[in-house]
């Protein structure tokens, strides 16, 4: 099996320092819940006052699409699919805001997840095509994606793309959430809520470079546009958002770029309180090149030679070549018809083209002489996915008994053509220490993959969350129906086809003292079906999974944050395995994998100069069946079971100071194995981070750095000839100015 499929299976604009009214109109709602009181409606400014506008005497209203305060968010969609207190959700979520990425300035998705409980971010290192995390062990990257609460599914390589410069929040689901969203990993998924039109206007750019020679330019622009009055009335309200990104430049790798260039416009039209219509698009293109698979001699441990350069290049620059297209458009559709019933609608397709070209490192040749083999490699995956979402939602009571009612149906569709082909043994061996570039030698002969895969997935689910006093229960039940098909592009032949029928469950409790203590209990299931044929050549049935959560969380009085510790057993079956000796193609689902552990996690505005996050989490994951016995009780490559993280800012509000600011984090990534049986280890790391900025008037410069120290280390491996190295010292200048 290539190696290469092992692998496989920023800025922030800075908007949230306008004042906070600004990001609730397009959110207004006649009743945010069933006892949330009405609010007016806020007026707008209008679109051709240029001058800058006065900070309000108005309180943050916080709503699940909208801006964080500070680093604490207290509300959140995820866990219901409705506005809802995390204080009052059973199930682990953590929310990273739009400040926090700010502050912390990731260039990638997986960078921002770092300081987040349960999640091990950049699995693959210094890796930049993709973006790549685990959830409570278990890889989430490919099944656990969403962006405004609908899946981004991949397959094979076309893989999805998403920048922080355009991410309000971040709402990481820990456990099961197949009953809301069908399926999905079952130990989470990560649902990108992306920036929406504000009511007032938003005028940001922002650029930077690192040390890298990697440049970029972001801008964010948005607010009301005016509207014609009909008979001396306004006739309802629009406001658009365009939020861009180009970068360019180098990495630490030789001959490995990471440009990126992204757009993102989005409308939202407010015809009366009651009505919001949002339509959000974007298109964005990724140019750089694959990822070195290093040998675990030479990198974890010394080579003769002594170790691989961390900017070593294993492939050729004349042949290398990993480019993304991918476009998206969609809408956000909220209705209330009565005071207490709602209706949504969220829609979406996307479209990606990936191609992916190369010489990938395939183990040494003469460890002595520092000489790496390589084989040649190809892939051409395009791919659609459309996404529907129907959501009604009833508010009511039953006695002393408050309801709120979810009812939805979703529909889902993917298609992918699927062409993957390598060669051994035609492409030179390479030096290390000096590489010949230069030759191109074409793939020959037929691919191992060929197929073009449909899978059509349709889901009904009924949710009901019911408050008594301080006690609130969750009862949620789903059903989906998936047709998969698998056929051949060259011939039409279809390989494959099966259709499954398959229930998810869920049920929470939790219990709120007036003293802000909230312990809860919940037990889920999921489903994902997977996409791939067995070893008799027929596809794989669904992976299921199950989960057992206990936990607390404490939010203190007078107290602006949370603390919250889980206890959880989480089981993930029907799981490809492959018996000993057999390639990895030939796989047979007798495998389970138990992940068993503790998540600790902290976040808090401690003042209104300091701003801290803090995340353990400490698991058990063994395989705990297989059909090779010898790996039965052993944790799967990859994986660290210890992850400790702690993050704080501190910005001076007063004095000679005011102004200026600084943080800085500890990542502490337990040690891994680099193959299946548990001998070869990849050791823990500790990693520091810094930051410092100064605000004065409408200009913010800061100075970000990555891995203080400039560690070098093996971020994991995922055999012993597939290591990857971690991010070297990153220093990111930045200066941004808004109007």
């Amino acid at each position: 099996m290539p190696q290469a499929s092992l692998a496989q299976s920023s800025t922030q604009s800075g908007a949230q320092n306008l004042p906070s009214v600004t990001v609730t109109a397009p959110e207004a709602r006649r009743r945010a819940a069933s006892t949330a009181p009405r609010r007016a409606q806020r007026p707008v400014q209008s679109a051709n006052n240029s001058k800058p506008q006065p900070q309000r005497n108005v309180g943050f209203v916080e709503t699940p699409r909208g801006p964080v305060h500070g680093y604490v968010a207290n509300r959140s969609s995820s866990g219901t699919k409705t506005n809802t207190p995390i204080m009052q959700t059973p199930q682990s979520v953590s929310v990273i805001g739009a400040e926090q990425i700010r502050d912390q300035k990731p260039t990638k998705l997986d960078e921002a997840l770092r300081y987040t409980a349960g999640v091990r971010a950049g699995t693959f290192g210094a890796d930049t095509r993709n973006d790549w995390w685990l959830i409570r062990g278990f890889k989430s990257d490919d099944i656990g994606l969403f962006l405004d609460g609908m899946q981004l599914f991949y397959t094979a390589y076309a893989s999805w793309r998403l920048p922080p410069s355009n991410m309000e929040r971040i709402e990481v689901l820990r456990g099961p959430s197949a009953v809301l969203y069908g399926g999905s990993s079952p130990s989470g998924i990560v649902n990108v809520i992306s920036k929406l039109p504000p009511a007032e206007p938003i005028r940001y750019i922002e650029a930077g470079v690192n040390n890298f020679g990697n440049a970029y330019v972001g801008f964010d622009v948005g607010g009301p546009v005016a509207t014609q009055p009909q008979g001396g009335k306004q006739d309802g309200k629009l406001f658009y958002r365009v939020v861009g990104e180009v970068r360019n430049g180098d990495t630490q790798v030789n001959f490995t770029p990471d440009n990126n260039y992204f757009i993102a416009p989005s409308f939202t039209w407010k015809p009366d309180v009651d009505t919001t219509f949002t339509v959000v698009a974007s298109a964005s293109k990724t140019d750089t090149r694959g990822i070195n698979f290093l040998p675990y001699k030479g990198t974890v441990t010394s080579a003769p030679f002594g170790k691989i350069p961390t900017s070593f290049f294993a492939g050729d620059p004349s042949v290398d070549k990993f480019t993304r297209e991918q476009e998206m458009l969609g809408y956000q559709f909220e209705r209330n018809l009565t005071d207490d019933l709602t209706f949504r609608q969220n829609a979406r397709f996307a479209h990606i083209d990936l191609t992916y070209r190369g010489y990938v490192g395939n183990s040494w040749d003469n460890i002595n002489t520092a000489t790496m083999g390589r084989y040649n490699w190809y892939a051409k995956d395009t791919a659609n996915q459309a996404n529907l979402d129907n959501q009604l939602e009833y508010r009511f009571n039953t006695g002393p008994v408050r309801h709120t009612m979810l009812f939805g149906v979703d529909l889902k569709g993917y298609q992918i053509d699927d062409y993957q082909a390598f060669n051994f043994g035609t492409v030179p061996s390479i030096n290390v220490f000096n590489p010949t570039y230069g030759t191109n030698i074409p793939i020959t002969g037929a691919p191992f993959r060929n197929f073009q895969i449909t899978q059509k997935q349709a889901g009904t689910y009924l949710q009901d969350q019911m408050k008594l006093g301080n006690l609130t229960l969750v009862l949620s039940g789903r059903n989906d129906w998936v047709e998969t098909t698998q056929a051949a592009r060259d011939t039409g032949a279809t390989v494959g086809q099966r259709n499954d029928s398959k229930f998810s469950g869920r049920a929470g409790l939790i219990y709120n003292f007036d003293n802000g203590i909230a312990p809860y209990i919940s037990y889920a299931t999921s489903y994902n079906p997977i996409i791939g044929l067995n070893a008799a050549n027929q596809l794989f049935l669904p992976e299921t999974g199950q989960q057992a959560e206990i936990g607390v969380k404490v939010a203190p009085k007078g107290f602006d944050g949370y603390f919250t510790a889980s206890l959880f057993d989480l089981k993930r079956q029907n799981v490809p395995s492959a018996a000993p000796g057999a390639i990895v193609t030939l796989q047979n689902q007798t495998g389970e994998v138990t992940s068993r552990g503790i998540e600790l996690e902290a976040v808090a505005n401690a003042t209104k100069e300091l701003k801290l996050i803090g995340a353990f989490t400490a698991y058990h994951l063994f395989n705990s069946k297989d059909i090779d016995p010898s790996v039965i009780g052993k944790a799967p490559t990859n994986t660290p079971e210890l992850l400790v993280s702690g993050w704080a800012d501190y910005t001076f509000r007063d004095g000679p100071l005011e102004g200026f600011g600084f943080g800085g984090g500890v990542r502490y990534v337990g040690a891994s194995w680099a193959d299946a049986v548990n001998t070869l280890e990849v050791p823990a790391v500790v990693l520091g981070d810094l930051a410092v900025h100064y605000e004065w008037q409408n200009w913010r410069t800061a100075i970000n750095v990555i891995n203080l120290t400039d560690k070098i280390y093996v971020a994991s491996c995922a055999s012993e000839s597939s290591c990857f190295y971690g991010d070297r010292r990153r220093v990111t200048a930045s200066v941004s100015y808004k109007w």
